[in-house]
Parts: C-alpha cells; sequence; structure tokens
C-alpha cells in the first residue's frame, strides 16, 4: 500500500470518521478502507464510470483487476469490496437497489436469491455459501415466525432478539452463535444495507477455555495401522504436515514441492497462503498416488472431462488451466459430478466424509477412548512439535496461525501431558511426604 501510513489521515477524512463514529470497523482497519475506496474512485473516473452512484460492474472489474494483481493478497479485493459497500450504501447512504419492488413486497426467497447472488460475486467458498443462506433462512423464519413482522420491517432490534433467541432458547455454543452472527451480519450489511446498532447489547453465549484433544505418539501410531489405502495416506499428511482437513482435500499436484520437501496451502482459512512441511516418509507413496490420478485425468479428458473448479478471476484470465495436469486435485472425487455453481460437469476433489469416517471408524478398532475427530491430527502436529523443541514461532507459522495466542493453547496441552504436579496418592504409596 506504499505511502498510505504516511498520508491515512488525508485520504477521504469524513469517510475514515463516518466508520470510527458508528464502529463499523476496527480503528486500525479504517484507514486501509478509506484506501480501497480512493482507489476505486480514481479507477471510476480513468474508465469514464460514474463515482456519484454505485455502479457494480465497475465495482466487478475494479475487485478483478485487484486480484490479477500479484502483490494483492488473497483476501485484500474483500476487504476493498466491503470499504465500497460501506462508503455507498451507508456513509452516501444511497437507496437499496440489489432489491426489486416495494419494501412491502420483499419476500425471503428475494431475499436469499440475492444473498447467494451476493456471496458468489465477492467470491466466498461455497461450504460458507451453505452456512451463511442456512443461517440467513433461519433468521428469517425467526422474524416471520416469532417476532410475527413482515420482512421489510427488518432492523437491527430482529437481529439482536435473534442471536438473544439462540443463546437462550436453543442453546447453541459460542462458536454456532459466531458463525450465525457473521452469517446474518453479511445479510444486513450487503443486502438490506442496514448498519446494525445495539447488537452489543444481545445475550451472547460464552466461550469457555478448551484444551484441545491430543493423541500421544503411541496412540497416532496404532491409529495408522488401523487404516490403509487412500485414508491412511491422507491421514498421515494430516499428521505430518498440520493441514486442515479441506485443505487436504484442495491439495493441487502444483502446490507438491518434492525436490523441497514443501507442501503450499494456497486456498486455507481467511483465504491466506503459507508453507509447511512435506513429511519424507509418505514422499514415495504420494508419488505412486499421483500417478494413478494422472491417468484418472487422462481417461477423463479423454472423455471429454478433465476440468477442475478454478478460481473466478484465474478462470478468466487462463480458460484452459483447469484442464492442465498441474491443477488437479491431488485427493480426486470417485465419481464426475456437476458444479453447482458453474454447472459444469468434472471430477471434483474428495469430500470431507470420504476422510471422516475411516478415521472415526479407525478410532473405534485402535479402542481410542478420546472424543477425537479429524482435526485432532492437527493438534497433534502442533503439540508433538512443541514437545521436541520446535520453536512456537515456527509452529505457528507451519499452522496458519495469524496471532501467536492461538498457538500458544498447545502449551496448556503440553503443561497437562508431561508438567503436571505429582498425585499425592503417589507420593503416599511411594513413602514420600508431601
Amino acid at each position: 500500500m506504499g505511502n498510505l501510513e504516511n498520508h491515512k489521515n488525508r485520504v477521504l477524512p469524513e469517510f475514515q470518521t463516518y466508520l470510527l463514529d458508528k464502529r463499523l470497523v476496527p480503528e486500525k482497519n479504517v484507514p486501509y478502507f478509506a484506501y480501497w475506496v480512493s482507489r476505486y474512485l480514481q479507477f471510476a473516473r480513468s474508465r469514464d464510470i460514474s463515482s456519484e452512484v454505485f455502479n457494480e460492474p465497475g465495482v466487478l472489474e475494479f475487485l478483478d483487476q485487484l486480484r490479477s494483481d500479484q502483490k494483492i493478497l488473497d483476501w485484500q479485493p474483500r476487504q476493498a469490496d466491503e470499504a465500497i459497500q460501506l462508503y455507498y450504501f451507508h456513509f452516501l447512504g444511497q437507496a437499496k437497489n440489489d432489491i426489486s419492488g416495494s419494501p412491502a413486497a420483499i419476500s425471503a426467497p428475494e431475499l436469499l436469491k440475492e444473498l447467494k447472488r451476493l456471496i458468489r460475486l465477492k467470491h466466498y467458498a461455497y461450504s460458507t455459501e451453505r452456512t451463511y443462506i442456512q443461517w440467513c433462512e433461519r433468521f428469517l423464519d425467526y422474524v416471520i415466525q416469532i417476532e410475527k413482522k413482515g420482512l421489510s420491517a427488518v432492523s437491527s432490534k430482529e437481529f439482536k432478539n435473534f442471536l438473544s433467541h439462540l443463546a437462550l432458547n436453543q442453546k447453541v455454543s459460542a462458536s454456532t452463535q459466531n458463525q450465525a452472527f457473521s452469517a446474518v451480519l453479511f445479510l444486513f450489511r450487503n443486502v438490506l444495507h442496514i448498519i446494525p446498532e445495539g447488537i452489543d447489547d444481545s445475550v451472547r453465549a460464552k466461550r469457555g477455555f478448551k484444551v484441545p484433544v491430543v493423541f500421544t505418539v503411541d496412540e497416532v501410531r496404532t491409529l495408522f495401522l488401523n487404516m490403509s489405502g487412500h485414508a491412511l495416506l491422507i491421514a498421515e499428511l494430516l499428521y505430518g504436515s498440520g493441514m486442515r482437513l479441506m485443505e487436504v482435500a484442495r491439495l493441487r499436484v502444483k502446490d507438491i514441492d518434492f525436490g523441497a520437501d514443501t507442501l503450499f496451502v494456497r486456498s486455507g482459512k481467511g483465504d491466506k497462503v503459507r508453507s509447511t512441511v512435506l513429511p519424507a516418509a509418505v514422499k514415495e507413496r504420494l508419488q505412486a498416488h499421483l500417478k494413478g490420478v494422472k491417468e484418472l485425468h487422462e481417461k477423463d479428458l479423454a472423455a471429454g472431462y478433465g476440468e477442475v473448479h478454478m478460481p473466478d478471476a484465474l478462470a478468466r484470465k487462463y480458460p484452459d488451466a483447469g484442464r492442465e495436469w498441474a491443477w488437479q486435485y491431488v485427493f480426486p472425487s470417485s465419481k464426475i459430478s456437476v458444479d453447482p455453481r458453474s454447472g459444469r460437469t468434472g471430477r471434483h476433489h474428495i469430500s470431507d466424509k470420504m476422510i471422516q469416517e475411516p478415521l472415526r471408524h479407525a478410532l473405534r478398532k485402535a479402542g481410542i477412548p478420546k472424543h477425537a475427530s479429524v482435526h485432532t491430527l492437527r493438534h497433534s502436529f502442533a503439540t508433538h512439535l512443541l514437545q521436541a523443541g520446535v520453536n512456537i514461532r515456527e509452529v505457528q507459522s507451519l499452522l496458519g496461525h495469524k496471532n501467536l495466542e492461538t498457538t500458544m493453547i498447545y502449551t496448556h496441552v503440553l503443561r497437562n501431558m508431561s508438567n503436571a504436579p505429582k498425585s499425592p496418592l503417589d507420593m503416599l504409596y511411594s513413602g514420600k511426604d508431601s
């Protein structure tokens, strides 16, 4: 962002003041939101696009230009999009133009259709799209069935009441309520163009401190003895690299560097890019696996398929890249299917259930009495590295954690596993005074 820090107070100062007064974004992000809007306004003038009103094609062209810039990080176009929305629909107070018809005629299907359209325009993951739509459906049902109101009367009050309803009546966890909050907030900001105020007064589910479940090294060994084939290879990658379940599922051929023993995670949580270790123990089997995947890909190409999903900006820039070997998924699905977004027929990556089910089965066979999941392998990766003396900053980098505090939770696990105080009963039977 170049010289932004030297001039941040000069960029749209009134817009910055508005964002601060309304507390719409964290204070540290305010100058950056103003910066993105100023860049869009300059872009619009250079393209002879009216900057006085929100111009959706112009905004999309601007965002696509950002995505094609290699210096721009993956999350920045989304921040720019949110900044432009806040500028036009909140700061300038322009009328809603996404939902047609009079307010009284607004229906739930119309709102959800517009919600889906905007989620796809913003390039959110398909899993996020499904989650947001489900929560917004529940919110709209709540307004109609419990609040007994029409959708034209939706306001911040209903938002606040819905969050309280989830905590008090539905007894949802803090993480579930936060998920609902993000979904409905997206609906308010992007579809309804309403600034949600007073939602801090809602009853929020309390998030308790939880120490993650972790396998011992012997338990990991026993678990793997009860697995085989692709399921074992995936489980070993999860434990050996610290990747999340869907990061492994979405891994592409080009993201494996056998020479440098490195895996690249390009569509991780928060759309961040990072690198992690490729375990030497799986290299030969992974290479053999890829030979089989390549044969399958060549058969798909011969049958007129062989095209995988590509990020939208890259799909437009490189229309034939989806058929190239480098872009294929390392763990493809066993079936040809239709992409729910593009409508194209091809071979998607393996589903999360195809990873979760074998691990659950292996847990039962191994007789490991822990409430564990696929994610437990990631927790175990971090904990065992720390036990081996690896610097916590390096572990943070391998896991892709933004804050060190997130990685610090594994120090609590270490304390429980190796530094627990001696039981008084043990001291009694050992003949030592307490």
